[in-house]
C-alpha cells in the first residue's frame, strides 16, 4: 500500500519532466527553424549582393574596352588612305586599354592593292612588355567566313561575338570573344570589319579577385557567423556553357529553366549538385552582353553558421531541463520531508 501511495506521487513529477522536455524540445525546433529561415535569407541577400557587385565591375570593364575600342576604330576609319597609316592607326591608341589583348582591322578584298584579298592587320600583347604587329589574314584565315565577319556585314551593327577558342601555336592561344564593329564608306559600302579581342584568362583571374576581394571584405563579413567561405565565381553563356570559371571549377548548366533564364536575362537561384556537391547557384545578367554572372555556394557554407546555432540550442534545452528537473526534486524531497514531521507529529 505505501509503494502504490509513492508511485502515485511520483506520477506528477514524471509527467511534468515529460510536459518540460516536450515544451522545451518544442521552443527549441521553432527557435532553430526561424534561425535556419533567417539564415537563409541572409545567404540569398548577401550572395545575390556579391553576385550583382561582381557583375557590375565587369561590366564596367566590358564597357571600358567598348569604348577604348570605339577610339581605336574612329583613329582607323580616319586613316584609310594606306595600309602603313592603318597599322599605325591601331597602334597609336592600343595602349589606353591593356585589358584588351589585340586590335584588327579585317579589310574586304582587294581593298588595298598592293595587300591582296586578305588584308587583317593585328596588333597585339604577346605579354606585359607591350603590343606588337602582325598580318594574320590569308587562306589558311580567311576571316571572311569567319562568323563575326558576316554576322557584322548582315547586322551593319557593333556587337560582342560568341565566345570561341583561338590556337596558333603561340602565346596567342586561349579563349576569346571580340567586340566587332563594321566600317563603312560614305556612299555605304563595306570597307572593313574591325574588332578588339578580349582573353577570357583575364576574366578568370578577374573573378578569383573579385571572389578573394569578397571573402576578405572586413565590413561585409563583420556579423557574418561564417569564418570559411568556399563560393566562388564563374561566368556562363546564354547557352548555359560556362566560359570563364577558377581552375578546376567548369559547372555544365543542363537544367532547361537556368538556360531559358541565361537566354532571357534573367535573374534566379537553383539547387544543383556540382562534381557531387550539393550546391545553391546565385545567377543574373551582365549589361551590354549576353553572359550571366553566378556565384556558386555550396550548401555546406550556407548550413555551416547553423551549427554553433544547434549547438547553443541544445544546450540551453538540457541546461534548462536539468533546472525544471532539480527543482521538482527539491519540491518533492520538501514535500516528502514535511509529509514526515506531519506524520511524527500524529504519532
Amino acid at each position: 500500500m505505501e509503494e502504490t501511495s509513492k508511485t502515485i506521487k511520483k506520477r506528477p513529477k514524471r509527467i511534468a519532466i515529460i510536459t518540460v522536455a516536450l515544451v522545451i524540445l518544442a521552443i527549441s525546433s521553432i527557435a532553430f527553424w526561424i534561425c535556419y529561415q533567417a539564415m537563409k535569407a541572409e545567404s540569398h541577400a548577401r550572395y545575390m549582393g556579391i553576385m550583382k557587385s561582381s557583375a557590375q565591375n565587369v561590366s564596367r570593364t566590358i564597357r571600358g574596352v567598348e569604348m577604348n575600342a570605339k577610339n581605336v576604330f574612329e583613329e582607323v576609319a580616319e586613316h584609310l588612305d594606306s595600309a602603313e597609316d592603318v597599322i599605325k592607326a591601331l597602334e597609336s591608341k592600343a595602349y589606353f586599354n591593356l585589358d584588351v589583348k589585340g586590335y584588327f582591322a579585317a579589310f574586304e578584298p582587294n581593298y588595298f592593292p598592293e595587300k591582296g584579298i586578305w588584308f587583317e592587320p593585328y596588333i597585339y600583347q604577346p605579354d606585359a612588355r607591350g603590343f606588337e604587329y602582325r598580318q594574320v589574314g590569308s587562306a589558311r584565315h580567311n576571316y571572311m567566313k569567319s562568323s563575326w565577319y558576316l554576322k557584322a556585314k548582315a547586322t551593319r551593327a557593333t556587337f560582342w561575338s560568341d565566345p570561341y577558342y583561338y590556337y596558333d601555336g603561340t602565346s596567342m592561344s586561349g579563349h576569346y570573344c571580340t567586340f566587332v564593329k563594321p566600317l563603312y564608306s560614305e556612299g555605304g559600302k563595306l570597307i572593313c570589319v574591325c574588332g578588339a579581342d578580349m582573353t577570357f584568362e583575364w576574366m578568370e583571374q578577374e573573378l578569383e579577385w573579385q571572389d578573394e576581394t569578397s571573402r576578405r571584405n572586413a565590413l561585409l563579413n563583420k556579423y557574418h557567423p561564417n569564418t570559411v567561405f568556399d563560393y566562388y565565381t564563374i561566368l556562363l553563356d546564354k547557352d548555359g556553357t560556362c566560359i570563364a570559371h577558377p581552375q578546376n571549377k567548369v559547372v555544365s548548366i543542363t537544367d532547361k529553366d537556368i538556360i531559358r533564364d541565361l537566354a532571357d536575362k534573367k535573374s534566379g537561384v537553383a539547387n544543383m549538385d556540382i562534381d557531387g556537391v550539393p550546391c545553391t547557384l546565385f545567377y543574373g545578367p551582365i549589361d551590354f552582353v549576353d553572359w550571366t554572372m553566378a556565384i556558386v555556394v555550396p550548401k555546406q557554407d550556407i548550413l555551416r553558421p547553423m551549427l554553433p546555432i544547434a549547438i547553443v540550442l541544445s544546450l540551453a534545452g538540457v541546461i534548462g531541463f536539468l533546472v525544471v528537473w532539480l527543482a521538482l526534486r527539491r519540491i518533492q524531497t520538501t514535500t516528502e520531508d514535511k509529509e514526515v514531521k506531519t506524520d511524527e507529529k500524529v504519532d
